[in-house]
């Protein structure tokens, strides 16, 4: 009977080893498909920075901590030049994270602490919405960051080709248009956003994970209806996927 029930526990170990493999597998498969993925109930109760180091190459950034909590909060009671501050419970405007940044972090990993389904996590595909408004137009296009980076305002393009992929950054609150095509890059390019309608995506259990990848895809935060203040994500980053 020992003997049967050490082989249980161990099989059944096993088979959530495999099932955290696959889902892990999965993840970098939808990620390259269509720019994010969606795993309900990851590994609840994990550490979030296991589960995001179990998923790709935790970042630290700046030298704080790895990962951080995410809660709605009223513009008030927030510091100022943040979303937070700008918008409070509102709709937050899609964009990039760190896209003043030269290089921004290559993919964003929100897991869900406490959620609800009426403030879903919105997303939209940035590099479709290049192709429409033209990528020879956003490669062209240079922005500076609103305020200086480590003491610098670098010039940056919208839409910046690399080896074997590109940077899509946008940002409107963050940079500003620094040549006559940035300002016709950002132009048209926010008119394309403005037109298309985000995918809404809820974290709602405890574990919801979503990996997002930064170089690709535009994220926000809906609304905030009243009630739903004790919405609590986890944020962290990852410079690559498993």
């Amino acid at each position: 009977m020992r003997e049967y029930f050490t082989t249980s526990i161990n099989r059944s170990s096993f088979i959530l080893l495999r099932r955290a493999k696959n889902q892990v597998n999965t993840v970098k498969h939808q990620v390259v498909e269509r720019g994010y993925a969606f795993v309900p109930a990851y590994r609840p109760g994990q550490p979030p920075a296991n589960v995001a180091a179990s998923i790709g190459e935790l970042l630290s950034l700046g030298g704080g901590a790895a990962v951080h909590p995410l809660t709605p909060a009223a513009k008030e009671s927030s510091a100022p030049n943040t979303y937070s501050g700008l918008y409070g419970l509102n709709v937050f405007p899609l964009h990039t994270d760190m896209a003043h940044w030269r290089a921004p972090p290559r993919y964003l990993m929100l897991r869900c602490v406490v959620g609800f389904k009426e403030v879903p996590t919105l997303l939209a595909d940035g590099i479709n919405l290049a192709r429409t408004v033209g990528l020879d137009i956003l490669a062209r296009a240079i922005v500076r960051p609103r305020r200086p980076v480590a003491g610098q305002l670098p010039l940056l393009r919208i839409y910046q080709p690399q080896e074997d992929e590109a940077i899509l950054r946008w940002d409107e609150v963050f940079f500003r248009p620094a040549s006559k095509a940035g300002e016709e890059g950002v132009a048209l390019f926010g008119k394309a956003l403005r037109a298309c309608v985000p995918h809404p995506v809820a974290l709602t259990m405890p574990g919801d994970t979503l990996v997002i990848d930064n170089w690709r895809m535009l994220h926000a935060r809906a609304p905030v209806p009243a009630g739903f203040e004790g919405r609590r994500l986890e944020r962290a980053y990852l410079g690559r996927l498993y």
